[in-house]
């Protein structure tokens, strides 16, 4: 480094040693991103020291244009804030450049999703569970039910366990879904799920009529909890040892995870982006547009591990 910025950043290190006991660690890390900043402002005819805040939002851009993932640039930000902090305290710059600078915007995760061969087998197993009956025949019968369902709507889970038994009266292939802020939606439902779901409510009426109950519950899936109706935990730790049993990672599957699968693969059977927005109950469609980026990150791969050209590229590295 030269010019007098070299002398600021032994200085600001030192500080940071002897006064905040920062780490060799950090110590190097801070030494390393100031040492990059300057090699990049020194290309546009600028020192360090005196910096502008539009120079070091070219520095950010410049970063980001370099493939740097958010959270590298965030720490080469807060590397930097911490040195014009000292600067200023000093009396070495009379402004921080870095204070109206906004930090880089970290990417949304995408969301885990399930293919379609794992949805499959997952429903398969709960359908086969289903028709052995047993002690706790119920119980399979609800799973199915809960499955298809899930699948078939794309429902928020809050949304699934606490459909009203009401729905069981209903014979047509639409649900009528009251999710967030009492938000009302139209959901349509596949065969499937309506064939689970009515297997489901006769066995329920019979369990019923075998207890003598006067009073029937007014939840599809009741429950003696708190609620009336079957907790959502319930549900979740009861679909993991379901995809344990059907040969499915554990870690790769919650009700979560059974919604998203139900809008990916919407998605990419050609459904409009508009359509499942409403299926799904987003007040945004931005919430709803992660999705094609899952759909993305699947073309990209497919094209790197199936393209004639990308293999060869591979061969070659």
């Amino acid at each position: 480094m030269t010019d007098r910025s070299a002398a600021y950043v032994e200085s600001f290190l030192e500080m940071m040693s002897a006064e905040r006991g920062a780490a060799t660690n950090t110590l190097q890390s801070y030494e390393h991103d100031l040492e990059d900043a300057l090699s990049f402002l020194r290309t546009r005819g600028t020192r360090l020291a005196d910096a502008s805040a539009d120079d070091l939002r070219s520095y950010l851009s410049h970063l980001a244009g370099e493939g740097f993932k958010s959270s590298s640039q965030a720490r080469r930000l807060s590397a930097l804030r911490q040195f014009y902090k000292f600067l200023y305290a000093e009396g070495l710059r009379g402004d921080d450049p870095t204070g109206i600078l906004d930090a880089p915007k970290k990417a949304r995760a995408l969301p885990k999703t399930l293919s379609i061969d794992d949805v499959t087998r997952l429903i398969g197993q709960a359908e086969t569970e289903a028709a052995t009956g047993g002690e706790d025949a119920l119980t399979k019968l609800r799973m199915h039910a809960l499955i298809e369902l899930l699948y078939a709507t794309g429902m928020r889970v809050s949304e699934l366990v606490s459909l009203p038994a009401s729905v069981l009266s209903q014979n047509g292939r639409f649900l009528v879904i009251r999710g967030k802020g009492n938000k009302e939606r139209l959901v349509p439902l596949s065969q499937a799920a309506m064939r689970a779901m009515r297997a489901y409510g006769d066995a329920l009426r019979s369990k019923n009529a075998e207890a003598d109950r006067p009073e029937e519950s007014p939840w599809l899936f009741p429950s003696y909890g708190k609620t009336g109706y079957l907790p959502r935990q319930v549900f979740a730790r009861d679909l993991k040892g379901l995809a344990a049993r059907a040969s499915i990672r554990v870690a790769t599957i919650s009700p979560h995870v059974l919604r998203h699968a139900f809008a990916s693969h919407l998605l990419a059977n050609g459904a409009d982006l508009r359509a499942v927005q409403e299926l799904l109950g987003h007040s945004d469609i931005s919430t709803t547009q992660i999705y094609t980026h899952v759909l993305e990150e699947r073309l990209h791969d497919l094209v790197q591990n199936h393209h004639p050209l990308a293999k060869q590229a591979k061969k070659q590295d």
